[in-house]
């Protein structure tokens, strides 16, 4: 379901009896359309989402972890300078519609009283917040600029006055009287979902199908549906996830045409399940593929350079050829002619069977001949080295492919982590931090077993290196995926139990290449069976005396683990 208009109404409700009088501490934009406020309110700090994001736009109460960037976008600078303090008056939705304005209080420099409104409009990509001025109806600022030039009916600039969106024609059906109601339910041709949509304003195509199923199943008592339709919203709202045709919606009720359904205590936890996941892809995405393009063109790069290494090496399998060439062209200098492209002399390496040599016409038959020990002697040296360069440049490539595995299981907070590693591995440039600021690196993360064991685990090859090569007591358990990209894993217990070693193997497995998969092979050894040889790459390792486990990683289980490691 999108976040229609009904959806928007129920989450003002909510949102109103869990935040208004509320005082905002903080205030936080992580993403480039995403704003946190952080509101003590009921005697607890919230986390409100606003979301102008162009298929995830909403507004909610969030549970989830946002990194916040180390330069704070501008338009969070503008929020925090009007904002930071102040307290949450009221939350009201513009008829049924996806719009939504928060009215807060503060005082001004001068003591006054002002009024400032922070509009979010919930449009799809037209999605935006804007911050107002009550008294004056001017743009303070937006987290989206939108000039005339883009959009002739209004501008969203510091400055120019908020003009709404455009009306829409239909009813609100929150206040709608029953005498008009009842003229539209009883004279509509086809009493379907288009028909609703068309006449009634905020209803998306799934809250319309299933009020329209409902007045179907009872076409006698039309009004008496809608009214419990509309009272539950008020009175009885259940948040649900639902399935339909294979597909995930949300919605405030336990909709009827839901094929299977899953409650939730706030329409707000609600979202945090269906938008979590989502979202977090998108900006994986967003974030991440830069990294992914500069990760695949050094593949390719160490791949064209592995293809020539291959072709020299098997060039160089035809060297006592150049030298056997050279040495007949020297011999029988005589019987070449100049400016041919060939000739044909004896081979007295075998039996003086005629061979054919190709020649460069331009070249005399001395220089030909030299040409030819040029070869040899190049392929010569070249064997010598060939071998450690194939090495090094599978080893490369290894190390990349298991850059872009991390890249592609990663979450937004650990986009930076592998950036760090890419960094620190001279792939890319270190920006220029501000004075007196320091990074430190960043550390595994931290779960724990149904049993109260603790496992640590890395999340990024200089992770991985710091945890079993540093951090790791040399009798702790380490795991790893069995042949394919992953994090390392260590439980910290010489005699973990069965119910833990089990519960490290998900942990390996689910942040692996390979966690979407049923019986992964996950390794699992005492660290002191660990080395890394000389000169390898951050993150390989070789092991022994292993012992294999084969799970299938489930994302409950791994939530449960890590809400344990931060309880």
């Amino acid at each position: 379901m999108s976040f229609d208009g009904i959806f928007t109404h129920a989450m003002v409700r909510e949102l109103n009896a869990q935040l208004v009088t509320g005082r905002i501490s903080k205030i936080h934009q992580p993403y480039d359309h995403e704003v946190v406020l952080v509101i003590r309110a009921r005697g607890k700090n919230q986390r409100l989402l606003l979301s102008a994001h162009p298929s995830y736009a909403r507004i909610q109460l969030t549970e989830i972890a946002y990194t916040n960037p180390d330069n704070p976008p501008n338009f969070v600078m503008m929020l925090r300078k009007h904002l930071e303090g102040a307290i949450l008056e009221d939350i009201h939705q513009v008829e049924n519609d996806r719009v939504v304005h928060f009215t807060f209080s503060k005082r001004d420099e001068l003591g006054d009283l002002q009024d400032i409104v922070l509009i979010v409009e919930l449009m799809g990509r037209h999605s935006t917040i804007v911050l107002l001025n009550k008294q004056t109806g001017k743009i303070l600022d937006a987290i989206k600029h939108v000039g005339h030039s883009q959009n002739t009916y209004r501008s969203i600039l510091p400055g120019s006055e908020y003009i709404e969106p455009p009306k829409q024609s239909q009813i609100d059906p929150f206040t709608i009287s029953k005498e008009q109601l009842f003229t539209l339910l009883s004279t509509a041709d086809v009493l379907d979902s288009r028909y609703l949509q068309q006449h009634f304003q905020g209803f998306g195509r799934d809250t319309a199908d299933e009020l329209a199923t409902r007045l179907a199943q009872h076409p006698n008592q039309k009004m008496a549906v809608w009214s419990d339709f509309f009272t539950d919203l008020k009175d009885q709202v259940t948040p649900t996830l639902g399935l339909k045709k294979q597909k995930e919606f949300f919605a405030p009720l336990a909709f009827e045409t839901f094929e299977q359904k899953k409650n939730y205590a706030t329409l707000s936890t609600l979202l945090d399940a269906f938008y979590g996941e989502k979202a977090e892809k998108d900006r994986v995405k967003q974030l991440g593929n830069e990294l992914i393009r500069k990760v695949d063109n050094e593949i390719k790069r160490n791949q064209t350079k592995l293809a020539k290494r291959e072709k020299t090496l098997k060039d160089s399998e035809n060297a006592e050829d150049f030298r056997r060439d050279g040495e007949l062209l020297t011999t029988f200098m005589t019987q070449v002619p100049r400016g041919a492209t060939s000739v044909e002399l004896q081979n007295y390496y075998e039996e003086n069977a005629p061979i054919t040599i190709n020649l460069n016409p331009a070249l005399t038959p001395n220089q030909n001949a030299q040409k030819y020990f040029q070869k040899y002697q190049k392929l010569k040296n070249a064997v010598k080295l060939i071998y450690d360069q194939i090495t090094e440049a599978k080893d490369e490539i290894a190390y990349l492919e298991s850059i872009l595995a991390q890249l592609e299981i990663a979450g937004p907070m650990d986009i930076e982590v592998i950036k760090e590693e890419l960094v620190a591995s001279g792939y890319l440039k270190q920006k220029r931090a501000k004075k007196n600021r320091k990074h430190a690196p960043s550390k595994p993360e931290r779960f724990v077993a149904s049993d109260g064991t603790e496992i640590l685990v890395g999340k990024n090859n200089l992770q991985n290196d710091q945890l079993t090569l540093k951090q790791a007591r040399k009798s702790d358990i380490w795991l790893h995926a069995k042949n394919i990209p992953g994090s390392h894993v260590i439980v910290k217990n010489d005699q973990p139990s069965e119910e833990t070693l089990l519960e490290a193997a998900e942990l390996a497995a689910y942040f692996s290449k390979f966690r979407q998969s049923a019986q992964v092979p996950v390794d699992y050894v005492p660290v002191k069976h660990i080395h890394k040889p000389n000169g390898a790459k951050p993150g390989f390792v070789i092991y022994e005396n292993q012992k294999t486990l084969f799970v299938t990683p489930e994302e409950t289980l791994i939530e449960q683990l890590r809400k344990n490691g931060t309880a």
